[in-house]
């Protein structure tokens, strides 16, 4: 499903632990890392995708977590031009997206990342609140700052931790100029 705009709309999932590290897993078969994430159905509200796309991605269900928040609205990224799929109609130009904060409430032990047939990730991982802005792929980068952001001030309260954003270089959260340029093609 792709809107008028040549956006999938999709979920976010930043699944945190009590002690406010957030999760972080490895797409199969490549070295690229990102939180859990997945298309809606026509049928599906944001809040349904998510449980769907939890349990198919972590092997975990909604008994396992507390959903803590969701950022308000959609949030956009555009796919840099290498990755569309131009005899494909309509074209996705990028996904648009609601993030949803959720703390584990069952042991760790229970994350599958097998629980699907095709499984999307190999490996998993905590990480710090703000390492997967740095670390996600380029054209990602500013929707997870963007995602976590919004999602910050919930994450705190959650943990009584405070979150201290890092000093970006404009590198960090930028898409490099090539990929801009191929992105406006």
């Amino acid at each position: 499903m792709i809107d008028p705009d040549g956006y999938r709309p999709n979920v976010g999932i930043v699944l945190m632990h009590a002690d406010g590290r957030l999760f972080w897993a490895r797409r199969i078969a490549r070295d690229g890392w990102q939180f859990p994430q997945g298309g809606m159905r026509t049928d599906e509200t944001p809040i349904e995708a998510m449980y769907r796309e939890l349990e198919e991605e972590t092997g975990l269900a909604a008994g396992d977590v507390e959903v803590l928040g969701a950022t308000a609205g959609w949030l956009r990224y555009r796919l840099p031009h290498r990755y569309l799929r131009r005899r494909e109609q309509p074209v996705c130009l990028g996904q648009k997206q609601v993030w949803f904060l959720l703390r584990l409430t069952s042991t760790e032990d229970r994350v599958r990342l097998d629980a699907c047939d095709h499984p999307e990730f190999d490996t998993w991982r905590w990480v710090d609140f703000w390492y997967p802005v740095e670390n996600v792929v380029a054209f990602k980068r500013e929707v997870y700052l963007r995602a976590l952001r919004q999602l910050m001030p919930k994450a705190e309260h959650a943990t009584s931790l405070r979150f201290a954003e890092p000093c970006w270089t404009p590198a960090t959260v930028t898409v490099s100029l090539p990929e801009a340029l191929a992105a406006a093609v």
